[in-house]
């Protein structure tokens, strides 16, 4: 596969983003990508520093929360003359997911959650598409099984404490906002799909993993390497007639 596809993911140094970023270059697209981290942004060109040589990484430096934030990434775009084939929406802030001493979430928690996992996913996407010479015709959400059934207490220590609810009623909104957008944009040959990821190791411990693995048809949590096969089915021809569809990736957890 030559570097003929360029895909722009949000948030490429997370836990799943970064994974998805080397496994996105493993498999020769051209990478955008994003982080307001300076820290973490010198980890992923450190990391990658070969791709980011040759062009096929670029990172941009960018927080999300600001208005202009979709203009300042046309602009990188354009002065790096790169046109994006593929969106994938991806960003998180985990402190937005804090919950307070009365188990309850503020409304700056709320409306950060809701900022960037659904009104930043629809502004990037309204910015790329309304580019001159837009060749956006692919939009991956990234979203959650919480996005799709609530949470399960008897998986946490204290629920009340651990599970934020604003997370999974943005996943959901996401999902919504994945049909709606399939509907708009299918007169423009784009299509619009989302995943639904059951819990991934990395930001969990043993007690908890082996609790999840309890509530799960497959007995455990997702590895990190098995995230990117759902990407790479809709990034492919293979999945040309799909859009406006929930791909839910969880071990069957949502059976139950």
């Amino acid at each position: 596969m030559s570097k003929s596809k360029t895909v722009l993911i949000t948030g490429g140094t997370g836990n799943i983003g970064s994974q998805l970023v080397s496994d996105l270059l493993k498999d020769n697209y051209q990478v955008v990508t994003t982080s307001h981290s300076d820290n973490n942004i010198t980890k992923l060109k450190y990391q990658f520093n070969d791709h980011c040589q040759d062009g096929s990484l670029h990172v941009i430096n960018v927080d999300l929360e600001e208005k202009d934030f979709a203009q300042q990434i046309v602009t990188y775009l354009e002065k790096n003359s790169l046109q994006i084939q593929t969106l994938v929406n991806n960003a998180r802030n985990t402190n937005y997911l804090k919950i307070d001493q009365n188990n309850e979430i503020n409304r700056t928690n709320w409306v950060g959650e809701f900022l960037l996992d659904v009104v930043v996913a629809y502004e990037l996407a309204m910015a790329l598409i309304n580019l001159e010479k837009s060749k956006l015709n692919n939009i991956i959400n990234i979203s959650s099984i919480y996005g799709m059934v609530a949470p399960t207490p008897q998986l946490y220590n204290d629920f009340e404490k651990e599970s934020p609810i604003n997370y999974g009623v943005a996943k959901a909104a996401l999902i919504q906002l994945t049909r709606e957008l399939a509907i708009r944009l299918a007169d423009k040959n784009i299509r619009v799909n989302s995943i639904s990821y059951g819990g991934v190791e990395g930001r969990t411990d043993e007690d908890f993993k082996k609790r999840y693995g309890q509530f799960c048809p497959a007995g455990r949590m997702l590895k990190r390497e098995e995230v990117y096969g759902a990407i790479s089915f809709l990034l492919s021809e293979a999945s040309s007639g799909m859009t406006g569809h929930n791909l839910v990736v969880d071990g069957g957890w949502t059976t139950w």
